[in-house]
């Protein structure tokens, strides 16, 4: 018997790996067997996908052919709790959901974003049983240390935020968070504008759902807000910005030292830090710089947190390769403290300033931050927007500076693996090439005036020494090239491999803006059509805009701060070659003396 269903409602794909369907159309399907509420089939147009069990109804007919295999057959039932059929017909059971802890109407919880970050487990530092211990001290008071408030102690320093409201989704119309609605098949409201909703992403993997901002903008996001954790996006003369940190620091990264531990069974590279606001040193290992990352880049799914240096699983403690780690660190440490939200970060500011030889506060600060609650959706409350005359961002000027950006973006990462190519091979040639070549040169001179040296002429005894001196200066001017890309070459691709990390992350971060962009044209579509009531749509919209403006703030904050960095290492490379030069000059023109007295 061939499956074959019949199409109730029309349905548009968003996705790959979905297809469109056409009411009354009649489709093929793949199997009966429903993929967390997902059907796959083939419709009348040939396509294969997946669409909505609910959408269709299940006909049998028979058939010569048998069905298509189900490219999807291995994928286990269950996950998303299927839709309540409508009334014109009764499906076949559906499997049992999963249990819905989430509060935020989630299936399942989701996963956080950012959720491919690994902490770094392998040989680069290995986690001590002092680092992961099971002790819940988080809980205590003060975890922080007691440069950080109790905020939980002052209730008039908290308060609470919400964005539920009549459309989240599941709360009013009994249908669960992760489908469509069914056209007609009504929400629970008592009119034909109150039956329409906006509908969830597919793709429950998608950044835009793992980072929370689905939930934020469809109004299921609900958390008490402190004080300390609002960050503030306020108009500047290029537009929405970050309000700048009031107390501006650096911190710097200096004397990588080799320690042991276990009476010296394990080693490992400390730097020590030196904030310039506290004055007082403490040291850190790579492993917790890896762990502040991951922390940071779970919490922020709009900010583009800078990347660490790449780990190496050997020559750990090499001097060259711990000299270059120091140096990208330190540019790291740069851009976090100039960042207006990353600086002033708890999790941060505990990584700079808790003693090194305080064990019990470094853990308490460390499980306070990874209970942090102000991560996924609830993260989206903590964004505070300017509001009054002029403060309104309009739709389509948004969209097209997103644009552009994205295509800056893809054409500077474009330019700067071409230049970190180019550096690369030549500071290569310099190293080896040129040397040699500079080397060859000196000792042919060198023999000239060792054949020279044969006649015993006394008149000729000048003109030998100034020979074998400019030999001299060919072997040091080859020495020079070898030692020159430390000097100019390798801190311009320092500053690209970090450039290139945070080129990496834009794609998330636009992806997460042109997922709520998506749900506001959708309402305003509703609404045009009436079925959705205008302030359901403009509550979507305003939520957009506080996404909009963080994303709009980090996209200055990040041409500014490149802006910074290029301009200082294209002077400082400039620099460099000039005094490279100008040694190769001296080296020249000593030799060329050495002739005056011949």
């Amino acid at each position: 018997m061939a499956l074959r269903a019949r199409a109730l409602y029309d349905f548009r794909s968003e996705n790959p790996g979905e297809i469109s369907l056409r009411e009354h159309e009649v489709l093929s399907l793949c199997s009966e067997q429903d993929i967390e509420g997902w059907l796959e089939g083939v419709n009348s147009r040939g396509d294969r996908g997946l669409f909505p069990a609910s959408y269709v109804q299940v006909i049998r007919a028979p058939a010569a052919e048998p069905p298509p295999p189900a490219r999807y057959a291995n994928v286990p039932a269950g996950g998303f709790e299927p839709l309540p059929p409508p009334a014109a017909f009764k499906p076949a059971a559906a499997p049992e959901p999963f249990p819905l802890p989430s509060p935020a109407g989630y299936p399942f919880p989701p996963a956080p974003y950012g959720g491919s970050y690994q902490p770094s487990q392998g040989s680069d530092d290995d986690w001590d049983d002092d680092w992961d211990d099971s002790s819940t001290v988080a809980d205590e008071p003060g975890a922080l240390g007691s440069s950080y408030p109790d905020y939980e102690a002052a209730a008039s320093s908290r308060y609470r935020l919400s964005t539920r409201s009549d459309l989240s989704l599941g709360s009013r119309t009994g249908h669960p968070a992760g489908h469509p609605h069914p056209p007609g098949s009504g929400g629970g409201g008592s009119g034909a504008k109150s039956s329409a909703t906006v509908s969830r992403n597919l793709n429950r993997f998608s950044t835009f759902v793992k980072s929370g901002g689905e939930a934020f903008v469809l109004g299921e996001a609900s958390g008490f807000v402190k004080d300390g954790d609002k960050l503030c996006v306020v108009l500047g003369p290029r537009g929405p910005e970050w309000q700048e940190n009031p107390y501006p620091f650096q911190c710097s990264i200096e004397d990588p030292t080799k320690q042991t531990k276990f009476k010296g069974m394990k080693s490992y590279i400390a730097y020590k830090l030196v904030p310039s606001h506290t004055g007082q040193q403490v040291h850190r290992r790579y492993k917790h710089f890896d762990w502040l990352y991951g922390r940071l880049a779970e919490k922020f799914p709009v900010i583009s947190v800078p990347h660490l240096p790449e780990k190496q699983a050997t020559g750990r403690f090499e001097e060259d390769f711990i000299s270059k780690r120091r140096k990208g660190l330190a540019w790291w440490m740069d851009h976090m403290c100039s960042h207006p939200v990353l600086a002033q970060c708890d999790a941060f500011q505990h990584f700079l300033t808790c003693p090194s030889t305080d064990e019990k506060a470094w853990k308490q600060g460390k499980r306070k931050a990874e209970k942090d609650e102000m991560v996924g959706a609830n993260f989206f409350l903590t964004i505070s927007v300017p509001t009054g005359p002029g403060a309104n961002l309009d739709l389509q000027e948004v969209e097209s500076q997103v644009d552009g950006f994205k295509a800056f973006t893809k054409k500077m990462d474009e330019s700067a693996l071409q230049l970190n190519h180019t550096a690369n091979e030549f500071a290569r040639k310099q190293v080896t090439g040129f040397k040699k070549e500079y080397q060859k040169v000196g000792h042919s001179f060198k023999c000239l005036s060792q054949a020279f040296e044969l006649d015993q002429q006394a008149f000729s005894a000048g003109l030998n020494q100034a020979i074998a001196f400019t030999a001299e200066a060919y072997d040091a001017i080859g020495d020079l090239f070898a030692d020159q890309p430390r000097q100019d070459l390798d801190p311009v691709m320092d500053l690209l491999a970090l450039y290139q990390g945070h080129l990496a992350n834009f794609p998330d971060i636009i992806h997460v803006q042109k997922g709520a962009l998506t749900k506001v044209k959708e309402s305003k579509r509703h609404v045009e059509e009436g079925k959705m009531e205008l302030q359901k749509a403009e509550g979507i919209q305003e939520r957009c805009n506080i996404i909009s403006f963080a994303t709009l703030a980090e996209i200055n904050h990040f041409h500014k701060i490149r802006v910074r960095d290029f301009k200082s290492q294209m002077q400082h490379f400039l620099q460099q070659q000039i005094l490279f030069f100008q040694k190769v000059t001296q080296k020249l023109e000593e030799a060329l003396h050495k002739y005056d007295s011949v």
